[in-house]
């Protein structure tokens, strides 16, 4: 059977004038149909960003990362839960089971509050041994942050920065990453963890431990936030895979993206 491609679904795009006739045709396979609906919805920077192939072989790796969710705790958020501007937590919400982060062998902290869900404090042990391993130790800064935490922190650049440099810079309270315990910054948390030796390990590391890049440079548009070079969520080795093959290694598209699949838009 021929496989279907993705310029004839995604018709936004009409990369060729074969896909531009098929234009407003059904398939025969609901997934498809499904796909079509959902990318429809998606920004044009995100479907610029998607390269042209096979839906099949598209669907077949949304597949895997779905089923990648059993991993996680089906008590609590989904590690692909969608928060952003535009989409919250509330104040209420804490993650189940955090485990708190203490002096180990691995990786240095730097401060005494810090905690993360059992799956990314596992997966962060993992990161940082390999790290090790090649000469490299890391510092964790920030890890989960409770909304009345956020709300504060929120306001003190505020009142540092200004209003409009603050919301590029720190997220207002139940719309912060942090919250779900999946995220964490390393230090320095400032533009120069970019050239340090962690900084370039992780750049090159991080997808093979199942950690993101939440913010990277020019995608403020997007994502709402400026380049954070330091900030990263952990999705799972699956959804990295995922977000760099189909979506220009952009996690907020990735994300959309699912958020989308799973409403069934």
């Amino acid at each position: 059977m021929k496989k279907v491609t993705f310029c004839l679904i995604l018709f936004s795009l009409l990369l060729t004038s074969a896909c531009a006739k098929t234009e407003g045709k059904k398939t025969d396979n609901p997934e498809i149909e499904k796909l079509n609906r959902v990318l429809s919805g998606m920004s044009q920077k995100c479907k610029d960003a998607i390269p042209n192939g096979s839906a099949e072989e598209f669907l077949a790796d949304l597949h895997r990362v779905l089923e990648s969710e059993k991993e996680f705790s089906s008590a609590d958020l989904s590690p692909f839960y969608l928060i952003d501007k535009k989409h919250n937590v509330g104040e209420d919400y804490e993650p189940k089971g955090l485990i708190h982060l203490e002096k180990n062998p691995y990786y240095e902290i730097n401060k005494n509050n810090l905690s993360l869900r059992p799956e990314a404090f596992a997966a962060l042990e993992k990161l940082a041994r390999a790290a090790k391993n090649d000469g490299v130790t890391l510092t964790v800064s920030s890890t989960y942050r409770s909304y009345e935490y956020q709300k504060n922190l929120f306001q003190y650049w505020v009142k540092v920065d200004g209003l409009a440099e603050a919301e590029r810079e720190s997220a207002r309270e139940g719309t912060s990453q942090h919250q779900l315990g999946m995220a964490l910054d390393f230090a320095p948390v400032d533009d120069a963890f970019d050239k340090t030796p962690g900084g370039q390990w992780v750049y090159k590391h991080a997808a093979e431990y199942g950690w993101s890049l939440s913010f990277p440079k020019g995608y403020e548009d997007v994502t709402g936030f400026r380049w954070e070079c330091w900030h990263f969520r952990y999705i799972g080795v699956e959804a990295c895979r995922f977000q760099k093959k189909w979506f220009s290694d952009v996690q907020q598209f990735m994300i959309e993206f699912i958020d989308g699949w799973k409403r069934g838009f």
